[in-house]
Formats: structure tokens, C-alpha cells, sequence
């Protein structure tokens, strides 16, 4: 399977509970690719060294919520040339219509008209990046969300436009629903998922958060007028929230974590000392990782080697289907 993540900023408890947990079980499931996808970060402007300092900090992360280098193979996109080497390859197999079609690039091409007013073409073709980095690794499931299905489709078509051309190369891979995560909310606003774009970090539960910090954020959080504690995310959408996070954090469901809670106040402070409980040896790995920097450089070292072999095997298939001169 390949995965991949963008280097936009602090990892929040709606990442931990809706993929990053994911991704250590799948590495004891089956051949794991996951990738930090900076140059696709590179489809909005950025500052001199910001991708960079981000990636290491989103890989610090990764790394102390469980990602092993033994177990799967996890790197920074752009240290595999091979990645903008194949997706030139995919731009010529995929076609304009296709492009325009993608319903990210309608959202992404949205707001940037609405910031600086720059939309790069590289906005509108990254979905073809997002193919190349699927197909170098002869992907066979691809994990996706709601949002993601077209791109996978996109992959399947190309590829197999591809091999109509030039003969069997690529493996077709195919979308696959992951084991649901929590689905965490915005604790201000309980009806939206959590998100760096919010207006207010109050509703966020960032990784790097202290005790003290977590626990008056929850202590904030929007709930409603009633007095029951049960889950029913249509009519107490703010209560649910927060059993879905203490549930998912102590590994029962939101029904179960309702057991033997009457009040609100009791609700907010049994979340938030789940929450403290599970970041805690995160937090302290993290400690450790960045007190020691060349750690997560030397696994994401070797990360990039074993992509870069497994890359440049599927990279020297194409070039002998395509039959261009080669030294």
C-alpha cells in the first residue's frame, strides 16, 4: 500500500485518530510506502526552507506516534527524483479533461484566487504527481477518504492507458475504504472536522499541546443546552465529539464511553485526561527525537534508499516500454 502526507504544518488530534494510528497498524499488515509529499506542498507558494523545516517536524512526529523504519518504508517525496521523473510520464498519458474535472483542484483553485490570486499549473497537474508516486512502488490498495476516490481513478486510467501503449507496466491499483478512524470535530465547532484553517486554534488539540493547555481546551468545549450525555451526532453534535475523541482514545466506541457519565463537566475532564494520557509518550518521544535531530535524518536516510531501489526498478520498466535512447 502507499500513503502520503503533506507537510502543512502541527500535526492536531484529528490526524493522530483519523490516519496517523492507521499507518502503524497497516506496517504490521502488509508492504507499507508512506511518504512526506513536499513537492506537492510546492503547488502553493512557499518561503525558502519552510517545506523543508516542516517536513522534518511532520516526520519527528510520525516517527514517535510508532512509524518504524523496519517495518515500512517512509521518506521525503523529493529525495526520490524518480517521483518528478514519472510524473512528466503520467502528464503525457493524462488527458486536459481529466485534469479539470478533479474536484480538489476546483477547491484548491478557489482559494487561491481568493489569496494572492496565483494558481500554478502545477495546482492543476499534481494529480499526476499523485499517480507516480502510486505507481512506483507497484502499488496494489491505495487508502482513501471521501475526497480522494478521483485520484485513484485518475491513476488507474493513466496506467492503464499506458500499458494500452506501450504493454504491461503498471500494476492497477485499487482505492481501498481504510477501518474507519474517529472522525474528530472542531471543539468550537462541532459540526466541522478539525482543521488548521480554523478561524480559532481553541477548538484544535495540537500533538505538541501541555496538559494544562489540553484540558482548558476541553473544558471550553462547545457542547449544548440538554443535560444527557449520549451519542447522536445529528442532535448533540458537540457531545458526540467528545465521546468519539474519548472512545477512540481509549479504544472503546462512543456508546461504551457514555457509560457512567452523567454530566458535562464529567465528560470534558474523563476526554481530556484520555487525551493527555495517549500523547504523553508522544510527546516524550518527540523530546527525545529532537534532542537528537540525525535519528529521524539517518531512518529517513534509509528510507529513501529502499524507495529509491524499488523506484528505479519500476523507472527502468518504462523507459524500455517507451523505447527512448537511453546510455
Amino acid at each position: 500500500m502507499f500513503s502520503g502526507i503533506q507537510p502543512s504544518g502541527a500535526l492536531h488530534l484529528g490526524n493522530l485518530l483519523g490516519s496517523n494510528l492507521r499507518w502503524v497498524t497497516e506496517q504490521d499488515r502488509t508492504d507499507a510506502v508512506f511518504c512526506v509529499v513536499d513537492l506537492h506542498a510546492l503547488t502553493i507558494p512557499k518561503a525558502p526552507g519552510e517545506i523543508g523545516a516542516a517536513s522534518l517536524e511532520l516526520a519527528t512526529r510520525l516517527f514517535a506516534v510508532g512509524l518504524d523504519p523496519d517495518k515500512c518504508v517512509f521518506f521525503i517525496q523529493s529525495t526520490v527524483p524518480q517521483h518528478a521523473e514519472l510524473a512528466w510520464i503520467m502528464q503525457t498519458v493524462t488527458a486536459f479533461g481529466e485534469l479539470s474535472r478533479m474536484t480538489q483542484f476546483k477547491e484548491k483553485r478557489g482559494q487561491a484566487e481568493s489569496g494572492d490570486g496565483f494558481v500554478s499549473a502545477g495546482l492543476f497537474t499534481y494529480p499526476a504527481l499523485m499517480a507516480a508516486d502510486i505507481l512506483l512502488y507497484d502499488t496494489t490498495e491505495v487508502p482513501v477518504g471521501d475526497d480522494q476516490g478521483q485520484h485513484v481513478e485518475l491513476t488507474r486510467d493513466a496506467a492503464g492507458r499506458f500499458n494500452s501503449r506501450y504493454g504491461d507496466t503498471f500494476v492497477l491499483p485499487k482505492a481501498t475504504l481504510p477501518q474507519a478512524g474517529a472522525r474528530v470535530m472542531d471543539l468550537q465547532s462541532p459540526t466541522n472536522k478539525m482543521s488548521k484553517s480554523a478561524d480559532t486554534e481553541a477548538g484544535i488539540i495540537y500533538l505538541s499541546d501541555s496538559p494544562a493547555t489540553i484540558t482548558k481546551k476541553f473544558k471550553r468545549a462547545v457542547t449544548d443546552s440538554e443535560t444527557d450525555v449520549r451519542f447522536d451526532v445529528a442532535n448533540k453534535p458537540g457531545v458526540s465529539n467528545l465521546l468519539s475523541i474519548l472512545g477512540a482514545a481509549t479504544g472503546r466506541t462512543p456508546e461504551d464511553a457514555a457509560t457512567g457519565i452523567e454530566r458535562y463537566g464529567d465528560l470534558k475532564v474523563a476526554t481530556a485526561e484520555a487525551v493527555v494520557e495517549l500523547l504523553a509518550p508522544i510527546q516524550a518521544r518527540v523530546a527525545e527525537l529532537e534532542a537528537d535531530p540525525g535519528e529521524v535524518r539517518r531512518n529517513l536516510a534509509l528510507g529513501t534508499e529502499r524507495a529509491t531501489a524499488r523506484a528505479a526498478d519500476v523507472m527502468d520498466r518504462v523507459w524500455d516500454r517507451l523505447g527512448t535512447l537511453r546510455p
